[in-house]
């Protein structure tokens, strides 16, 4: 089955290669025929299921890098986001978690640590989540408060981290806490900890408008062998940015995603509504609105895949991950917001197409950056050249 003409138009720019092509209509396929549209109860099972078949399809081994030193292919990452997102959005949040949670051991990561749990995060057999986030630290990660001392050949971790996504149900997390090597950034390492590790606990599960695992962490006295630690100590910042520098360009694809569904959606929408005797479509005022919704969607596109393919020929992307960022998920919203008022009254109904993406799209303008952060890093970027 051959990608949706929005992103098959997509797939012809010469960003992609052509493995970049048959990835997105293969995964197209994939996901038409085992990915579900509609979310139940258990978001948990759900969740939890969908990775298992995530690894089971291949496709979990593109959020991970293959080997040492490996590059993750961020074309390959933001396309399947991309596509992931237009089917369900749990699955791309599944997706996309996998890659996160993993991804310092995948940067940074010794031997061991890359051995022990990058192949069973590609295969679906192991969850990862990243615990960066607090209750006083959140864009501003150089205020974190939870902190490590060191033991021996141990870390002691105390304190909370909250807003982490596959909290309560990952099998690892790689946990960013203050360890005192130097003032603000540069006094911060990574570990990994094992869920089952004494002294971590799930001090509460949240709650939130599109339903996905997400907890606040507890450690308390939390004792976690050094031979855990994530890169150089004191790095853990670096580490941090780097992970978050492959991953936040992979954010505007899955806006990108939702805002092809909801375009989808309000274009059969207008063709099939009829409206004083005559289609919806056949307005000049829907016809304006799906023209702009077109043009932002294609806009978002090009400044999300230059800076996939800029980082993919090794060079930094700070200025441009943060355009793309900040134009896909912003234009999303805009997007999702005009194909419901296209629907009137339906567009509001609980688990209609539109109400969901409705819902899916708003956290993607907070996390991994609020949108207020990256025009902040635009313009900081500007000003250094």
């Amino acid at each position: 089955m051959a990608a949706p003409n929005a992103l098959k138009d997509t797939l012809s720019w010469p960003f992609f290669e052509d493995r970049h092509r048959a990835l997105a209509n293969d995964l197209d396929a994939w996901a038409t025929a085992q990915v579900p549209h509609a979310h139940g109860p258990d978001v948990d099972a759900e969740c939890r299921a969908l990775v298992k078949s995530l690894g089971a399809g291949g496709w979990l081994r593109h959020a991970v890098a293959a080997e040492a030193g490996a590059a993750i292919d961020t074309r390959a990452l933001c396309l399947i986001r991309d596509t992931l997102a237009r089917h369900s959005g749990l699955a791309d949040f599944a997706f996309a978690m996998q890659g996160l949670g993993s991804g310092a051991i995948s940067l940074q990561g010794t031997a061991a640590q890359r051995e022990r749990y990058l192949p069973r995060v590609a295969a679906g057999q192991a969850i990862a989540a990243f615990a960066l986030s607090e209750p006083e630290a959140g864009s501003d990660v150089a205020a974190m408060q939870c902190h490590a001392r060191i033991e021996g050949d141990h870390a002691v971790i105390d304190g909370e981290k909250t807003w982490i996504s596959n909290g309560g149900i990952a099998d690892f997390y790689v946990v960013f806490v203050r360890t005192g090597e130097a003032a603000g950034s540069r006094g911060i390492s990574a570990f990994i900890v094992d869920a089952d590790t004494p002294g971590l606990a799930i001090a509460e599960r949240i709650s939130v408008i599109a339903p996905h695992p997400l907890a606040r962490l507890r450690f308390t006295h939390c004792r976690v062998p050094l031979s855990q630690r994530v890169g150089e100590p004191g790095e853990g910042f670096k580490v941090a940015m780097r992970t978050l520098d492959v991953f936040r360009t992979s954010v505007a694809a899955a806006a990108l995603g939702f805002a092809r569904r909801a375009m989808q959606e309000a274009l059969q929408r207008s063709i099939t509504r009829q409206m004083f005797g005559h289609a919806l479509a056949d307005f000049q005022l829907t016809q304006a609105k799906l023209a702009t919704m077109a043009t932002t969607i294609d806009s978002a596109s090009l400044l999300t895949y230059r800076a996939a393919w800029q980082r993919d020929q090794g060079r930094k992307v700070t200025r441009e991950a943060a355009m793309a960022k900040l134009s896909a998920t912003e234009g999303a919203q805009q997007v999702i917001d005009a194909a419901v008022q296209m629907f009137g009254g339906l567009g509001v109904v609980s688990e209609m197409p539109v109400e969901r993406l409705y819902r899916e799209i708003r956290a993607l303008r907070i996390y991994e950056g609020a949108s207020e952060v990256q025009q902040i890093i635009i313009a900081r970027e500007l000003l250094r050249g």
